[in-house]
């Protein structure tokens, strides 16, 4: 994850938004999320994606050179993945009991084990990845070399490399669908690849104009809508996954880098490094404001809990690394 994307609103449709002329929420709806618990947690100061396990109940958060685990319910902290160096990303992968995350300073991802948390093996790939998902389709996970422009491909149920895809330009965010297609956002090319993760090839990329520098990515899988959260013009842009056209734009907040979608309340969430989260209900195609969540300066990603709804939003606080938790 690194910088940022530019839509103006002016320049698309405003059918899908409401209360978008105001960027404020809607008339009469009271803020919903408030801050509930603040976890502190040893080690320096930098850190990256957040990744929930709602199934077991568990929060990996990527953090400097470690990967520290909480409970997802009481919030403590039950476990440190050590010796990570330029840690960004954790896909787990419940089906061979393993989760996979990317190293970037060490051009690799780790294999660990769920329970012990101890890593079992390491895997060579390409320069500085970044972002890392699991396809179930093919029981693959797809690793996102931000400074090789491609994707490493590793069988999860062996962790050997099964092939590289070149995606055309640096990958940032990525999301997979379930039944066959990664969907990658291309950061300085202002692009949503998508993959064909069977054949291992981009079967389309698609234009984000006018945005520019795409970061944060969501999947809603039942309308099958793609969330790209956007920089330079701190918007949200709603895709159809199946035609690459974009639906319509909604305001966020600054340095956008994390989003999320939340299928039970049909919850649209982008986390910015201006300190908000920005909370769009779902209605079809119409995305109305509901808040924006105070957060913290330069808290600009978050991890979605499904099953409590709960935020957790990593911080910066009088120099201490702390999780913020945030609930309904």
């Amino acid at each position: 994850m690194r910088l940022a994307c530019v839509l103006f609103l002016g320049l698309l449709p405003l059918a899908g938004i409401a209360g978008s002329s105001e960027h404020s929420p809607a008339a009469g709806s009271a803020p919903r999320y408030h801050l509930i618990k603040q976890v502190p947690v040893p080690g320096g100061l930098s850190w990256d994606y957040v990744t929930v396990d709602a199934a077991e109940r568990r929060v990996y958060v990527t953090h400097g050179t470690q990967v520290d685990v909480l409970s997802a319910d009481t919030f403590d902290l039950l476990g440190t993945i050590p010796n990570t160096p330029g840690v960004h990303g954790v896909a787990i992968v419940h089906e061979f009991g393993r989760g996979f995350i990317t190293a970037g300073k060490s051009d690799s991802v780790l294999v660990f084990d769920l329970k012990t948390l101890k890593v079992q093996s390491e895997v060579k790939v390409g320069k500085k990845p970044d972002a890392i998902v699991y396809d179930p389709a093919t029981s693959h996970v797809y690793a996102m070399n931000g400074d090789a422009d491609s994707a490493t491909v590793i069988n999860a149920a062996d962790g050997k490399v099964v092939g590289t895809i070149e995606l055309g330009g640096g990958p940032e965010f990525a999301v997979a669908d379930g039944k066959g297609r990664i969907y990658v956002n291309l950061e300085e090319k202002a692009e949503t690849v998508s993959i064909d993760s069977k054949a291992l090839t981009v079967v389309d990329h698609w234009p984000l104009a006018p945005g520019k520098t795409a970061t944060a990515l969501a999947f809603d899988p039942l309308t099958r809508r793609l969330f790209a959260g956007c920089r330079g013009g701190q918007l949200m842009v709603v895709v159809d996954a199946d035609s690459g056209k974009i639906l319509t734009t909604a305001p966020i907040g600054e340095r956008v880098d994390a989003a999320a979608f939340d299928p039970a309340t049909k919850t649209v969430f982008m986390s910015t490094g201006g300190g908000t989260v920005s909370v769009y209900q779902q209605d079809s195609d119409k995305y109305t404001l509901v808040e924006n969540v105070a957060t913290h300066p330069g808290s600009k990603t978050m991890g979605l809990d499904p099953i409590s709804h709960n935020l957790f939003v990593p911080a910066n606080i009088d120099g201490q690394f702390t999780v913020l938790v945030y609930a309904r």
